[in-house]
């Protein structure tokens, strides 16, 4: 078997339209970014100064 990297991306850009296009990419940046959001969040919510 050859490696084409041509073939690859041509191959990927087949499955990416046989599994469902780019919704599901959408749904999983979004999922991403919100657990970021709330990764760094609750992180960061440790080092809040309590003055009282």
């Amino acid at each position: 078997m050859e490696h084409h990297p041509a073939a690859w991306v041509a191959e990927a850009a087949g499955a990416a339209d046989r599994q469902g296009g780019p919704g599901i990419l959408r749904i999983v940046l979004l999922v991403m970014i919100v657990g970021c959001a709330l990764t760094a969040w609750f992180l960061l919510r440790g080092y809040r100064r309590k003055d009282d």
